[in-house]
């Protein structure tokens, strides 16, 4: 049965390569720009290098002689093929405020997807509506029961948490393809110093005063919506604080497409491909045909969002203001 099933999370852990240390009771992310200097182009620096590591990591893996086989998500396996298992339900509940991808980014990670199943045709790929960045996961893998107490421990607080992002904004830069042997992801970097390229924002949004700059990094959202929530009594029990900023794009639901050394060497060899792509064609390119910068808020604010989340699903709870 479904409580029996084991998550790729316990097979395929996402380490921090980061190399910093956190502290019993510290803001992890506190202590990842205070480790920075506070200093925008050293937290770019060590997102780039921890998705960088990940990536030569797990290419290794891919393309050594006693490779065994990917890690396919049971839970995802059932619910995509329910005559494995009629009625199958995922017992994992969770609570979290993801950051919705504007227009702009949907395309450019769909675009991202059509050129990975063509080197993959048998992959799983997110559905668009359902894509998203996990800003701060506060829990996981919980009853109905318990995430429906901490939601409402939460609610007083959820309306400024979601809207947060429309006066402290922060960009995301220079999209890459990261993966493992469980999934594959567009990542980002908090950008320091690139040129803006988002479109403006919305000429309806109401002027105030706004935390802007690249001085004000996504690493900084995510501190101080850790301490916010942190600060209505819950305890945040994320699985990873690692320096990632990434919509997860597909997951392997067969070997079909890896089950030899040289489909498995096309694959890297694909992905190698799409992401020198990326960084020649997109990358900090005011006249490219694919904006590669976010404004997280742009659009829409924060999502707060509970329920049967793992692959995008769950309900809204608070949608924050997008600008």
């Amino acid at each position: 049965m479904g409580s029996q099933l084991i998550s790729t999370d316990v097979k395929n852990k996402l380490e921090d390569l980061s190399g910093i240390q956190i502290l019993p009771g510290q803001n992890p992310y506190e202590a990842f720009i205070k480790a920075c200097n506070d200093n925008p182009a050293e937290i770019q620096a060590l997102y780039q290098g921890h998705r960088t590591k990940r990536n030569e990591q797990q290419k290794q893996k891919f393309i050594a002689p006693d490779f065994k086989e990917l890690i396919i998500d049971p839970f995802l396996l059932r619910l995509e093929n329910p005559e494995m298992e009629p009625g199958f339900q995922d017992p994992r509940n969770c609570l979290v405020f993801w950051a919705r991808p504007p227009d702009h980014i949907v395309r450019l990670s769909a675009h991202l997807q059509s050129l990975l199943k063509k080197a993959a045709p048998s992959i799983w790929l997110m559905p668009q509506h359902r894509m998203h960045l996990t800003t701060l996961e506060v829990t996981h893998s919980k009853t109905p029961e318990e995430i429906i107490a901490l939601t409402d421990n939460m609610r007083s607080a959820i309306p400024y948490i979601t809207d947060y992002t429309y006066s402290h904004r922060s960009r995301l830069v220079r999209p890459m393809i990261s993966y493992d042997l469980s999934a594959f992801a567009v990542s980002f970097l908090p950008a320091s110093g690139e040129p803006p390229l988002s479109p403006p924002p919305a000429p309806t949004a109401q002027q105030q005063p706004i935390v802007q700059g690249d001085g004000y990094t996504y690493h900084h959202l995510r501190r101080d919506i850790f301490t916010l929530a942190q600060s209505t009594g819950v305890q945040i029990e994320s699985r990873y604080q690692v320096p990632s900023a990434h919509i997860t794009l597909g997951r392997y639901l067969t070997e079909k497409d890896h089950d030899t050394p040289e489909a498995r060497k096309r694959w890297v060899e694909a992905i190698d491909e799409i992401n020198a792509w990326l960084e020649k064609e997109v990358w900090d390119r005011r006249d490219a045909d694919w904006i590669g910068e976010w404004l997280v808020g742009q659009e829409r604010g924060l999502d707060a969002r509970n329920g049967q989340l793992w692959y995008g699903g769950g309900r809204t709870i608070k949608l924050g203001e997008g600008f």
